[in-house]
């Protein structure tokens, strides 16, 4: 089978810039490409060429400004049994009038089918012209099938994973080693480390493990915060939240520790630093990948129940869910009784990397990934007619959109 992926304009494909969309690509493909023939189009990198054929994936790379259409323009030279377009709804309707012979798969990592992401006009022909939609959790589901009931038959939930010969427990002896490497390298060989990975900005709430760490350390006077990440994907720079985190952390001094940006290819190691992790999202999170990446590296969890966040972690049994989700008082609960239970803690962690380890591996995601592919395949090609008076708006709204688009980056 001819099967092509088409990345999102954001971050470039392999993952050398991070992005969980990337980092799933990157983790999937190798089991695809043994069976398929795997196309991956993206966005442009310095660090990369703009085509490259890798472990028998052909990598098709256009720059960010133009690369929807520069896309479009590709689908038509080249013919695809089936194309998986990741996170972009809206821009089915371009590719599939670019190739209107080709099975469509759509994966949903973000509420991508909100009113402010897309119109009634374009969900529906959406949903009219992809074979199946993806998404990763039940939670990213229903806000599809909410807004367009008659989805329900086309939308499955396919949950993230991760791979297993990258993350050691740390109760192997490799998971011990990379953990006493990075704890000597941080100077916290002999402290609690409580940790938090993700992007630095309001929705991720690392502002309210910094302020529970008050009352963690009034209990565990050993404790320390680490705070893994940066700005933005690849970006240290520091924005007024940034600045705003380091006043808070200021009094706490070595009690709080930020290691900035870490690149992808060793953000796997860091969560082995952990005694607990914390996931303390404020936002509605689609079900972040952290989950699986703690878990699979023998760390106990806790988290919120935004979103879809709690659908892989089950209170007390496997982690911990918050609900009280802007209080530092809660978080700080959660983290006294993880660090104040170590048995219950490592019994969690424990049953946390059986359930990654059985069900959550890029190997699973890629054979339930693959099972739709064969089925679109096997069926006809979703129908494309001419445009309808109100296809006609809903390109002219495309046109215009990816124009304003346009200008606004000139303009930056």
């Amino acid at each position: 089978m001819r099967l092509a992926f088409i990345c999102t304009e954001k971050l470039p494909s392999p993952a050398i810039k991070g992005g969980a969309i990337q980092m799933t690509i990157d983790g999937v493909s190798p089991f695809l490409a043994r069976k398929h023939q795997l196309t991956i189009y993206s966005v442009t990198d310095e660090s990369l060429p703009d085509q490259e054929t890798r472990s028998g994936i052909k990598y098709i790379r256009f720059p960010s400004q133009q690369y929807v259409e520069e896309v479009c323009q590709s689908l038509k030279k080249n013919t695809y049994d089936v194309v998986h377009v990741f996170n972009r709804p809206v821009n089915v309707l371009k590719y599939k009038a670019a190739s209107p012979s080709s099975r469509f798969v759509l994966s949903l990592h973000n509420e991508m089918f909100a009113d402010n992401k897309i119109t009634d006009e374009e969900a529906k022909l959406c949903v009219q012209y992809v074979n199946k939609i993806t998404t990763v959790s039940n939670f990213i589901k229903r806000t599809v099938t909410d807004r367009i009931p008659e989805a329900e038959n086309k939308v499955v939930p396919v949950y993230s994973g991760f791979d297993p010969d990258r993350y050691y427990p740390v109760w192997t002896a490799r998971g011990k080693s990379i953990r006493e490497q990075l704890r000597t390298r941080y100077g916290v060989q002999k402290k609690k480390v409580v940790l938090f990975v993700g992007r630095l900005s309001v929705k991720k709430g690392p502002h309210l493990l910094i302020k529970a760490m008050e009352r963690v350390l009034k209990r565990h006077s050993d404790a320390v915060l680490v705070i893994v990440g940066g700005k933005w994907f690849s970006d240290n720079t520091v924005d007024d939240y940034g600045e705003w985190l380091l006043k808070l952390a200021k009094p706490y001094k070595s009690r709080v520790i930020f290691t900035k940006f870490v690149p992808a290819n060793e953000i796997q190691n860091y969560f082995s630093m952990g005694d607990v992790f914390v996931c303390s999202s404020q936002w509605q999170e689609p079900l972040a990948r952290v989950h699986y990446e703690a878990m699979a590296a023998g760390v106990p969890v806790i988290t919120t129940d935004r979103g879809g966040n709690a659908e892989v972690i089950r209170h007390k049994e496997n982690g911990y869910i918050v609900r009280d989700y802007t209080s530092p008082t809660s978080f700080a609960k959660a983290i006294n009784y993880m660090l104040t239970k170590k048995e219950k803690a490592m019994a969690m962690a424990l049953k946390g990397r059986q359930l990654v380890e059985s069900n959550y591996t890029f190997e699973h995601v890629a054979k339930r990934l693959n099972n739709i592919y064969l089925n679109a395949y096997s069926s006809k090609p979703t129908s494309f007619s001419a445009l309808t008076t109100s296809k006609k708006k809903v390109a002219r709204k495309l046109r215009s959109r990816n124009s304003i688009a346009l200008t606004r980056k000139k303009n930056q």
